[in-house]
């Protein structure tokens, strides 16, 4: 059960009852959610139609939905159904509980190399599939590959990570986007670029990270870092073999007309080991769903309504099953998150002072940033003045109750470029956390710690 208390508002969409915001983009956030009806835990991902509209989208997003939900891939987040109100598009998918994969690597360190071909070959066999159909994800990263309670590879945002992209006339992507470290470089050349050449780069630095534990490509200063990209200037540790190797260098072709292709890797010696295709299920899948609510004639009797039953003003409660979704399956311990030079866009701590308390100081903090505050309760909303690389970085900060005495916040980057965010965390953590925040110093036989501490 994953339903807020009482002492905080409920939201309910349909047959859906919203919990947490589990990660948020310029067009849409996606919440944690509830089937009322059948128990079943879910995500829904709530786009604004308004922005949809402003941009010329809606026949690219009923087109993406329609590709999507006609998707069935076991390495594929699953969408389920699509509803729509008056003022928001409602898409509802699979919700998993293994975390992200890359969890697995902050936490134990690299794979070794059979293990991390395993995944890569869930990751092209993904990839290659929604490429046959048309659908490319441009935005390929660490926090887009999930695990499932059996340790699948699901990829997620499949299709509608890219939602404000557009093809030219030319017939190729136009749109900067992605985390900077993932991005194929001519992607940041802004000429155009072919979706398919440069998931299959991501897919690359992803191998990469997966066998070393670190990125292939590094700099703290941005230019440098692209620099890099241009020239594809990275080494491959000695651990990995000669022919891991070859494949790495041929993915991480700067040149998209001589990369390597899919159809290629899969022939490839390397990648073939141990491989094996995926079952496909065939299933009878209706698009009713998507028709409606993309009705021109904007018939209400499609439209679901957003509701809110108010309770006292507290705090959200976040009880045993919703905190746990927060963490890499039931592995309560990575909860709390550590930084592992791995791009993130949230992060978390835990404080024993009130919750009021908290808001207070972090807004008193952040006021000679020159941010906008925006506040609503226990949230608060932090928009930066100035225009970034990737529009006005945003920032929300939550708190949820988690016992009595004992409060979880959560950091978020909710607009704007993820490394900016991380400048603004560095400071945040200077001026904020290291007043309100928990620690712990009892360290157990093995040198884990007792309790969640933030350590960045």
């Amino acid at each position: 059960m994953a339903n807020r208390t009482s002492a905080s508002s409920k939201t309910r969409v349909g047959k859906y009852e919203l919990g947490r915001t589990l990660g948020e983009g310029s067009f849409a956030k996606v919440k944690f959610a509830r089937n009322l009806e059948t128990g079943e835990n879910v995500a829904i991902k709530i786009v604004d139609k308004e922005k949809v509209m402003k941009h010329k989208m809606i026949g690219q997003i009923k087109r993406e939905i329609s590709t999507m939900k006609l998707i069935r891939h076991p390495n594929v987040i699953r969408m389920y159904e699509v509803m729509a109100s008056k003022t928001k598009i409602y898409i509802v998918l699979e919700f998993v509980t293994g975390g992200e994969l890359f969890g697995k690597i902050a936490s134990r360190g690299r794979f070794k190399e059979d293990e991390a071909r395993k995944y890569f070959q869930q990751l092209i066999n993904a990839v290659d599939y929604c490429h046959s159909r048309g659908v490319y994800h441009r935005d390929l990263k660490p926090e887009n590959l999930l695990l499932d309670a059996n340790g699948v590879l699901k990829v997620s945002d499949f299709g509608l990570s890219a939602l404000p992209q557009q093809v030219g006339d030319d017939g190729l992507l136009h749109t900067t986007c992605g985390t900077p470290n993932y991005v194929a470089p001519e992607v940041i050349n802004d000429k155009g670029y072919n979706g398919a050449k440069s998931d299959l780069w991501s897919c690359g630095v992803i191998l990469f990270v997966l066998m070393a534990g670190y990125l292939p490509f590094e700099d703290p200063n941005l230019m440098g870092l692209y620099k890099k990209i241009f020239k594809a200037d990275f080494n491959c540790p000695p651990w990995f073999s000669s022919s891991a190797k070859k494949l790495i260098k041929r993915i991480l072709d700067p040149n998209p007309l001589t990369r390597i292709t899919i159809s290629e890797i899969i022939e490839n010696e390397w990648f073939k080991k141990g491989y094996m295709p995926p079952m496909f299920e065939q299933a009878d899948v209706s698009l009713d769903d998507v028709d409606a609510i993309f009705n021109e004639s904007g018939d209400s009797q499609n439209l679901v309504v957003e509701r809110r039953e108010e309770g006292s003003v507290a705090p959200a409660t976040m009880n045993a099953f919703e905190l746990i979704s927060t963490s890499q399956g039931l592995n309560l311990g990575s909860l709390f998150e550590k930084q592992m030079g791995l791009v993130k866009q949230e992060t978390r701590f835990t404080s024993k002072c009130p919750a009021n308390e908290i808001i207070s100081k972090i807004e008193e903090a952040v006021m000679p940033m020159g941010f906008g505050v925006k506040k609503n309760n226990y949230k608060m909303k932090l928009m930066g003045e100035k225009t970034g690389r990737k529009g006005h970085l945003a920032v929300t900060t939550e708190v949820f109750q988690v016992a009595p005495s004992l409060c979880m916040v959560e950091v978020r980057k909710s607009g704007g470029d993820t490394l900016e965010f991380h400048t603004v965390w560095s400071y945040y953590q200077c001026c904020t956390v290291n007043t309100i925040v928990w620690k712990t110093t009892d360290i157990e036989k093995d040198g884990s710690a007792t309790g969640p501490s933030l350590s960045h």
